[in-house]
């Protein structure tokens, strides 16, 4: 009698293997229901829209419709939670209260989206945690004092003329449809290389810049999907995928980009030293700031570390406030009554422009009001998560134990009508001093709050400041209506198809 194949020496260890494989991968499944049944228990106070068994919320956001998502706020009061597959969850919380209770704590960022922005970022502000964070936002505030700040707004002036120059010659003396996201893009490039790298580059007349700009749109495009992709959370999967294959692609670019500037600035600095001809520079730029503590502090500020924080500010510089003033310039635009009066305040500051200084933006206070309402109805990061070290009880007494990420949707916050009334409606008498008092101070959050707030909000204030003040002064901007602004929510908001508006040269100026 034949001997049956398990009984032959190459088979039982085949048969053995595949018995404890297929253990493991029941030991797996069963930890991953038990995993879904506790969180399916934790989170049942909080009420959730339907939900596909298997795909969860992920058609739900990923699409990008923010009406979809103001619609579930109204419906779903103070939070909600947003199935990523069937074993991940990321809960969602837009009233102040609750902010509140979840920003004064010293939770990690989500191990999600941070985890994802490393390979662009590096282990910046943005990504790291615990002490290694504290010291290098102690090392690089500095860089953000008024002193500093106020040697920026005639760099930054500068570079909106140049934009505004090349607009008068696209325009010349006609009513003329421009996509004015690109150039304001390119012209928030200037801003930063001149401001962070000390670099005149001629970015906004030269087309040299243009891989950099796509690459940083693309690579914010790939992370966002991959975060409502539940498949791709996996490293090995993303990895091999042609989404992985083009961010790293879409890195190398980014990276090498800064790494030359990086690298340019240094042997300047040692020239310098060595034959003792320091140049003064004008002002002191971010690269300083951050060549100075790492000399203070090389044991602990590494090449790497610099690197990864010129790349933060950068790119998450260069996104946010490209979008900030082009959500303005919107939003004046749909409201020409708001947009004189503005001019008008501007006028009564600046005369004819030829110069702006530090205290006259202090001096615009309509314009102000218009920007936070412009903040507040669009947001440039439409939100913020972290992962709970531990368990946390929310003011209504309902509680969220550890493990969970919590998203806080500055949108939906911004956008909560139990907040705001009307507050699809552009209105800049919510920010008057009266209204603003009266009102919970977590429930405009545009740049976060507690200890992990946004340490560039200075800057991005004076930056808009500069921008709509000099823009207002020679152009009269009004809507296309063939071609409404469309949001599309990436790590940071993102026009769908550009901004088109209809751009008349001023003859006053």
């Amino acid at each position: 009698m034949e001997p049956s194949w398990l009984e032959m020496r190459w088979a039982r260890p085949l048969y053995l293997a595949f018995v404890f494989c297929l253990a493991l991968g029941l030991l797996q499944a069963i930890k991953l229901y038990l995993r879904r049944q506790r969180l399916l228990r934790d989170l049942c106070p909080f009420p959730a829209p339907p939900t596909h068994w298997f795909y969860g919320h992920q058609k739900l956001l990923q699409d990008g419709e923010m009406e979809k998502l103001e619609e579930l706020v109204g419906k779903y009061p103070c939070a909600f939670p947003c199935w990523v597959g069937p074993f991940q969850v990321f809960f969602y919380i837009y009233d102040p209260d609750y902010a509140k209770a979840f920003l004064s704590r010293t939770d990690p960022k989500s191990k999600y989206l941070y985890k994802f922005l490393i390979p662009c970022l590096g282990k910046g502000l943005v990504s790291l945690e615990g002490p290694k964070w504290f010291q290098h936002r102690h090392l690089l505030t500095p860089g953000f004092n008024f002193n500093i700040l106020k040697s920026y707004v005639e760099v930054m002036a500068h570079s909106v003329n140049t934009m505004l120059d090349k607009w008068e010659k696209i325009c010349g003396p006609q009513d003329t449809i421009v996509e004015v996201f690109e150039h304001i893009t390119l012209m928030t490039l200037d801003i930063l290389m001149k401001c962070v790298l000390s670099q005149e580059t001629n970015c906004q007349t030269s087309s040299t810049h243009d891989l950099y700009v796509k690459a940083t749109f693309e690579a914010s495009k790939i992370i966002f999907h991959r975060l409502y992709n539940f498949l791709h959370h996996l490293d090995i999967i993303f990895k091999f995928s042609p989404q992985g294959h083009r961010l790293q692609e879409m890195v190398k670019i980014l990276h090498q980009y800064t790494e030359k500037i990086i690298q340019d600035r240094k042997k300047l600095l040692k020239n310098e030293k060595k034959y003792g001809n320091t140049q003064k520079r004008k002002y002191q730029d971010f690269l300083d700031i951050i060549l100075s503590a790492q000399a203070e502090n090389d044991n602990n500020f590494s090449d790497t570390d610099l690197q990864s924080e010129v790349n933060t500010f950068m790119l998450a510089g260069q996104d946010t406030m490209a979008g900030g003033i082009s959500w303005l310039l919107y939003h004046l635009a749909l409201n020409p009554e708001h947009q004189e009066r503005c001019r008008e305040e501007i006028r009564g500051i600046l005369g004819d422009g030829s110069s702006i200084t530090w205290d006259q933006l202090g001096e615009m206070s309509y314009t102000t009001m218009c920007i936070k309402e412009s903040l507040r109805l669009a947001p440039p990061v439409p939100s913020i998560s972290r992962e709970l070290s531990k368990p946390i009880t929310f003011p209504d007494g309902r509680s969220l134990p550890a493990g969970i990420t919590v998203v806080l949707s500055i949108w939906g916050l911004h956008h909560n009508p139990a907040i705001w009334e009307n507050p699809k409606v552009f209105d800049p008498s919510r920010f008057s001093q009266e209204n603003s008092d009266q009102r919970q101070p977590h429930s405009f959050l545009p740049f976060s709050a507690g200890p992990r707030n946004c340490i560039g909000q200075q800057f991005a204030m004076i930056e808009l400041k500069v921008a709509i003040a000099l823009i207002l002064l020679r152009f009269k901007v009004s809507p296309d209506p063939t071609r409404p602004l469309v949001f599309l929510p990436q790590i940071v908001l993102k026009p769908k198809n550009g901004v088109y508006l209809h751009l008349k040269k001023l003859p006053c100026y």
